[in-house]
């Protein structure tokens, strides 16, 4: 049997965590807690290079988000085998998310808030409303997907969910001692912001805005959800 995590991250592409929710990443693993990600596409798209072909650009990504993952402490990465940009609401990807959930058996699961308006990729989009669905109630029921029971996986019941990238936030983390740790880890997707100019400095303003009205000066912001029922 796997070990249980205290944070199941699930993102769309590799380098999704990094820029949502990796300082609170790093500060749960600096309290002890075990995070796993789960990326849920490839990364086979997210390029400008028109020289590069997507199986280049997968490994590349994928170590990419390996060795973020190791910088900031994350236990485990796994990928899908989804492809970028063709995430959908279906029983195939909703089951593989219960799988996963059901495997490593988190008190908290993080993802892309779903409800945000307008502009946002559609891969957030979806994988967000996917994961909410598999948490309530196809994780928990033992009747959903009863084949995973024959696999060794027990239903389980998360305890809270974390939306990241929401525009309704209820729930902010401090990550002033861990924004240097969140700044290094993004640097490891050299692919996506190599040519991002003043990264460090955009991010910054980007964490001040986040921890407004609180006693901290750099914070995450989420909407969380009690899972009670």
């Amino acid at each position: 049997m796997v070990e249980p995590a205290y944070a199941l991250v699930f993102t769309a592409h590799p380098d999704d965590a990094e820029f949502g929710t990796s300082g609170t990443v790093a500060r749960l693993v600096r309290e002890g807690k075990s995070v796993v990600y789960v990326v849920c596409t490839r990364g086979d798209k997210g390029t400008s290079d028109r020289n590069m072909k997507p199986e280049e650009l997968v490994k590349m990504r994928q170590q990419e988000q390996r060795d973020a993952a190791e910088t900031l402490g994350v236990r485990e990465v796994v990928f899908l085998p989804f492809e970028d940009q063709t995430l959908e609401d279906s029983p195939e990807f909703r089951k593989e998310i219960v799988r996963q959930i059901r495997t490593f058996r988190p008190e908290i699961v993080i993802a892309a808030d779903p409800y945000r308006r307008y502009l946002w990729h559609r891969d957030h989009r979806i994988s967000g409303q996917v994961v909410l669905d598999a948490v309530f109630p196809y994780a928990r029921d033992h009747l959903a997907y009863p084949d995973l029971l024959e696999e060794g996986l027990e239903p389980h019941k998360v305890s809270e969910i974390w939306l990241w990238g929401t525009e309704d936030p209820n729930f902010r983390s401090d990550i002033t001692d861990t924004f240097d740790i969140k700044v290094a880890a993004l640097r490891c997707h050299k692919s996506q912001v190599e040519d991002f100019p003043n990264l460090e400095e955009f991010l910054r303003e980007w964490a001040k805005e986040r921890a407004q009205g609180e006693k901290y000066e750099l914070g995450e912001a989420f909407h969380r959800v009690e899972v009670w029922w």
